[in-house]
């Protein structure tokens, strides 16, 4: 007995000394890379560029707000978390913030004066960005960024998320060492998709979204090795869809469709929504040709059965004939009694009077006008949130340089009870092939309930 006293006794004594190292030992910073001279300087353009890579503004830019001076709400499982004023404000910005308390902020994920940050900050991702990148980002915040004064709401979050000592133990879960090299041999040996690797893995964050979340909250995979990178993810009640699979849009489309995707938000299968649409319009559209190429590279040659072929494997062939032939030519079921408007169930009456106009009665739209509904991964996926979404409050394709347009969907919120909007979701769940669950009228008031989103 007095054995297993002493036993326990010790094993609490180690608990408790644990407990203090966590809560009160000062976080250790990594060390900068030593493979950056001391006098280094960024090329003209070069931080600013990092900063539209890393896709900073999405997040520290407010609707409406200046740029990057905070104050944008991120919805996350634990609350509504407040981002922080990045401009070089020395009262309400990072204006006082060394080079090296910058570096922790993207490393460590803890600021200036030692507090832990929401790992809503992808610290995880940045953790692995070169030693050039972030010295160019620091120089291009204090020099080439306005000052604005603006003294963001504090996060609040309920306990125990308000416990920001605990962000220390999921750290030490969650986070691999700092710093950045291709995982697997067939990218390491070729420049153009170490490239790709990084943008997507570091600078994009695309893991941040895309991967799946293990029982810890964290990523569940980091890389190209682990089959769960990029296997798909939800964010906002948003499917995040899967890039690897043999159905996903970079193993299914040709390098150009996929590439037009990124870079203007819309091809000839589809158009971003969601954060996609502000990561398109607030960062990918600026990719240089080059690294478009790499990351679209990347993303087709980590396919889960392979290399993406060099063809599409989903062509289209609305120039052979135009838009009214390929409707004569459908004769899939479900266009076929769309096309005779009989004996029609409530969803498919719904589909013909609010939808078949722009999305036509084969459910494939307009080459980057109105999105195909066939196979789309926003139509088809687990989680209904994006659909229901974009059915009651609309959809906007982000404005960029090379499609400065901005589409806009109207949304039917107004139109639509819930049992309405749930028949024609269902509706097109289930058309033209595709094969996913129905829609509750409770799921659609939830939504409904939830509100409109701000504008982005």
């Amino acid at each position: 007995m007095k054995t297993l006293f002493r036993i326990v006794a010790v094993l609490v004594v180690v608990g408790l000394a644990a407990l203090a190292a966590i809560i009160f030992v000062p976080v250790q910073r990594t060390a900068p890379s030593q493979d950056v001279a001391a006098d280094w300087q960024p090329a003209e353009g070069q931080g600013r560029y990092a900063a539209l890579m890393a896709d900073c503004a999405a997040c520290h830019t407010a609707p409406g707000g200046k740029p990057f001076a905070g104050g944008r709400v991120i919805e996350s499982p634990m609350g509504a978390i407040y981002t922080t004023n990045i401009t070089p404000d020395k009262e309400t910005g990072i204006g006082t913030w060394s080079l090296d308390d910058f570096r922790a902020a993207l490393i460590d994920g803890v600021d200036n004066k030692g507090r832990h940050l929401y790992p809503a900050m992808p610290y995880a991702n940045y953790r692995h960005m070169n030693e050039t990148d972030i010295r160019a980002l620091y120089a291009y915040f204090m020099n080439g960024v306005e000052p604005v004064s603006n003294k963001v709401n504090d996060t609040a979050l309920p306990f125990p998320f308000n416990q920001r000592w605990g962000i220390r133990l999921w750290n030490w879960m969650a986070l691999g060492d700092a710093g950045f090299k291709p995982a697997s041999a067939p990218i390491a040996e070729n420049a153009h998709l170490v490239r790709g690797a990084y943008l997507v893995q570091v600078m994009g964050h695309c893991g941040s979204c895309h991967t799946p979340r293990n029982v810890f909250m964290a990523q569940a995979g980091k890389n190209e090795t682990d089959a769960s990178f990029l296997s798909g993810g939800e964010i906002g009640g948003w499917s995040a869809p899967d890039l690897r699979g043999p159905k996903s849009a970079p193993q299914a489309w040709a390098a150009e469709e996929l590439k037009a995707y990124l870079t203007t938000g819309r091809n000839a299968h589809a158009a971003v929504g969601g954060e996609m649409a502000l990561a398109v319009e607030h960062s990918l559209q600026f990719m240089s040709e080059e690294d478009a190429n790499a990351m679209v590279a990347y993303l087709r040659a980590i396919g889960a059965e392979g290399p993406a072929n060099d063809e599409p494997l989903t062509p289209r062939d609305d120039q052979a004939g135009g838009t009214v032939a390929r409707l004569d030519a459908a004769n899939d079921p479900t266009s076929t009694k769309l096309k005779k408007a009989v004996d029609l169930s409530e969803g498919e009456r719904l589909y013909l009077d609010n939808c078949a106009a722009c999305h036509f009665v084969d459910g494939r739209g307009a080459p980057e006008v109105f999105p195909e509904l066939k196979g789309n991964a926003t139509v088809v996926a687990d989680q209904t949130g994006g659909l229901l979404h974009t059915i009651l409050y609309g959809a906007q394709m982000p404005s960029t340089e090379e499609r400065p347009e901005r589409l806009h969907m109207p949304g039917f919120a107004r139109r639509m009870s819930d049992e309405e909007v749930a028949a024609l979701a269902t509706f097109v769940r289930s058309a033209w092939g595709n094969e996913a669950p129905p829609v509750t009228a409770a799921e659609v008031a939830a939504m409904r309930k939830a509100g409109a989103p701000a504008s982005h």
